[in-house]
């Protein structure tokens, strides 16, 4: 990187692993982040992150080591780091010690599944950014038999607040009597995409569950268990990304 770019210093103390860009202007605000030796207070200060100095109660921080992990959430938990009702946090699953990493993305509380979780913040922005287009895959259970017009209607999607939401791909897992199992696939999520479309066609949620993130599988990863990527999981997520669909015209199915 070159020595004449500045960033905020809230990004920097992201960039460098240490905590998210929010915690960060907050540590700034409340006057605890020095950069070469003087308190700053404003978090868009600019900063070099090869040159300056910058430490949080006197302890200069370094760039940390990036950290992937994959967790599979369990489903009542949310993915923030604290909760203001107190509700159980995926970091309750993270040892006492574990560096800061964020979630890339969220899982609602009421879902489940594939999260991952990391501290470096541009490859996170990379993940979610939905210009790329990276699928992700659900398996969700439904309160009625799935049928074709069912199916069509969710390729062909709905408008809610605004939002056109639709599918890539659906097909039927399997079906009983009252309910079926769907496996839906994103190339892009707005918030509460899945629940939004299906509550439009007045269809039920039971459960939902990510299993796949791009070329990422949740596999046999138990609940509420995370680990880290391994090397070529990594590299697989990069090659998606660097090969991702460019971004379709409003309205076509997905």
């Amino acid at each position: 990187m070159s020595s004449q770019h500045r960033f905020g210093l809230a990004r920097v103390l992201s960039k460098l692993g240490y905590c998210s860009r929010s915690q960060a202007a907050l540590l700034i605000r409340s006057r605890k982040v020095s950069l070469n030796g003087r308190i700053v207070a404003d978090p868009e200060a600019p900063a070099r992150m090869d040159r300056d100095r910058v430490a949080v109660d006197g302890i200069v921080i370094a760039e940390r080591p990036k950290i992937y992990l994959a967790m599979n959430k369990p489903r009542g938990v949310v993915t923030t780091a604290s909760d203001e009702q107190g509700r159980r946090t995926v970091y309750s699953f993270l040892s006492q010690d574990h560096a800061w990493v964020g979630p890339v993305g969220r899982l609602d509380k009421a879902s489940e599944g594939l999260l991952l979780l990391t501290n470096d913040s541009e490859w996170a922005a990379r993940i979610t950014d939905p210009g790329t287009h990276l699928d992700k895959t659900y398996h969700v259970q439904i309160d009625r038999v799935a049928d074709p017009q069912l199916l069509d209607a969710l390729r062909r999607g709905v408008t809610d607040a605004g939002d056109l939401l639709q599918v890539r791909s659906v097909r039927v897992l399997r079906a009983g009597h009252k309910n079926s199992w769907l496996e839906i696939s994103l190339d892009e999520g707005k918030n509460r995409h899945i629940r939004r479309l299906l509550d439009a066609l007045d269809v039920g949620v039971l459960r939902l569950l990510r299993v796949s993130i791009g070329p990422l599988q949740l596999g046999d990863l138990k609940k509420g268990s995370a680990r880290p990527l391994g090397r070529s999981e990594k590299q697989s997520l990069d090659d998606a990304l660097s090969t991702s669909r460019p971004k379709k015209t409003a309205g076509a199915c997905r």
